[in-house]
């Protein structure tokens, strides 16, 4: 299991634990992370996962793929170095910890 901390817009952080082979998406969806929408279910098709990662976590994660980086252009307030799609983000030990900020809000 890796940790996984989602804080809220207003700060309240949520501590989950996210098995290996998830992604970062379902580990708050699973769970009922308020913020993480993901209207699309994982197919990279919208940006209501849209998350802003913690500045020690940026260079850790792998590179946004195109598409990635298009759907990002939807998202709310997307910020070019800390912007992510947690669907596209998969779960593995080298994760545990990673702590990712949820925007105020979804389009």
């Amino acid at each position: 299991m890796a940790k996984i901390t989602y804080i809220e817009h207003n700060g309240t952080p949520h501590e989950i634990d996210v098995k290996p082979g998830m992604t970062v998406m379902e580990g708050a969806r699973d769970n009922g992370v308020p913020g993480i929408d993901a209207d699309c279910g994982g197919a990279c098709a919208c940006s209501t996962c849209h998350v802003y990662v913690a500045d020690d976590w940026i260079e850790k994660l792998p590179a946004k793929d195109s598409m990635e980086e298009d759907m990002l252009d939807f998202a709310f307030e997307p910020d070019a170095a800390k912007s992510r799609l947690t669907c596209q983000i998969t779960v593995t030990p080298d994760l545990d910890g990673l702590v990712v900020h949820i925007p105020e809000k979804q389009i």
